[in-house]
């Protein structure tokens, strides 16, 4: 007895995001950023708490951002607003640690809900949903991600890892949004 191979879509009718999204995963596509590897990061443990709030991290599993240095410990935050609060000011909530001890960085996906490259995301900001903290960089794996959750969820603004400053995360804090 065989088994017969499943359907397949005809061109026709495939719908343009389906392509987007395609052609946004491709590295020459998306840019140099998405040649990193998804990183392996470990999972927050129950007593993990961010550095910069103190909020236990496991209780928000989908929105875990974790910083992992070269020897091998990781910092955990509850929100990708608190890992870049963290990031432009290491030297106050990790003192004796160098931005050139950072192995990898990750956020979790909101769709999919597994951790990316920091890096590589794509961050919506002024959007009517809320993180552990509030307003939140709601972190989105491409670009046509981002726009769909822009426009599904009243984002203000789309912004890449660069694009994220101390300005940006009051205005978060703040509920100041352009």
């Amino acid at each position: 007895m065989s088994v017969s191979p499943r359907p397949t879509r005809w061109a026709g009718q495939i719908r343009r995001r389906d392509v987007l999204a395609l052609l946004a995963a491709l590295p020459w596509a998306a840019g140099p950023a998405a040649w990193s590897e998804t990183p392996q990061l470990p999972a927050p443990g129950p007593k993990d708490t961010c550095p910069v709030c103190g909020m236990f991290v496991s209780l928000y599993p989908d929105w875990v951002a974790t910083v992992l240095d070269q020897d091998g410990h990781a910092h955990h935050f509850d929100g990708a607003k608190d890992l870049f609060k963290y990031l432009l000011n290491r030297a106050k909530y990790a003192p004796g640690y160098r931005q050139a001890a950072i192995a990898a960085i990750g956020v979790t996906a909101y769709y999919s809900v597994v951790r990316i490259d920091a890096r590589a995301a794509w961050y919506v900001i002024g959007s009517d949903v809320l993180g552990p903290m509030g307003h939140e960089l709601v972190p989105l794996a491409t670009e046509a991600e981002s726009v769909d959750f822009q426009r599904d969820h009243k984002g203000q603004r789309i912004l890449r890892f660069d694009d994220v400053t101390p300005a940006v995360l009051d205005q978060l804090d703040h509920g100041l949004l352009e």
